[in-house]
């Protein structure tokens, strides 16, 4: 880690021994992600008032990583040696969540874009679609799925995907929302 761990316990001493095992927590955070720059942890006992035996105990992690921070809040644990493995737990987990979308393991997938088609040029074997915000698009015969481009008409509603062609956008998939009347 860039910067040192920091450890907070809040209305109660932390023993050496839980202090202790937040550290070999924390250490053990960076075989999932190397890059990990800094690692904050805050316990929080009971208020005095509602104090009994054990817990429940409070304890948040905060992770820093390259452009974000990454927070586990784990509550109401009567242990708090459960509590710092189940915040731990958490907060692993997201490190691999944010390690895999690091690596473009993770796919994002956008909304399928929706618009109609405006002209159709057989002959040339493509056509062009309005989208919903105005725009037209290209599109090819053989962006048509299951060889529907002889069936379409103007009119036709679609979704598509778009792409940057040579030209400019261009619909890599168009799909009829309706089945086109032969």
């Amino acid at each position: 880690m860039q910067r040192p761990l920091k450890i907070t316990s809040r209305d109660f001493a932390l023993n050496e021994a839980f202090e202790a095992e937040i550290r070999d927590k924390a250490s053990n955070l960076e075989t999932f992600y190397p890059r990990l720059s800094g690692c904050e942890v805050t316990v929080r006992a009971p208020a005095i008032k509602h104090h009994r035996k054990g817990g429940p105990f409070f304890v948040t992690v905060r992770l820093t990583v390259p452009g974000r921070e990454l927070v586990t809040d784990r509550q109401n644990e009567e242990e708090l040696s459960q509590a710092i493995r189940e915040a731990f737990d958490a907060a692993r987990r997201q490190l691999e969540d944010y390690a895999r979308e690091q690596r473009g393991a993770v796919k994002s997938h956008e909304a399928p874009l929706l618009g109609h088609v405006t002209r159709l040029l057989p002959e040339l074997d493509h056509g062009f679609l309005e989208t919903d915000d105005g725009r037209e698009i290209y599109f090819h015969r053989h962006s048509v799925l299951n060889g529907g481009f002889d069936v379409l008409q103007p009119g036709t509603e679609v979704r598509f995907a778009e792409e940057q062609g040579e030209k400019g956008p261009q619909a890599s998939t168009v799909v009829p929302l309706k089945p086109v009347s032969h």
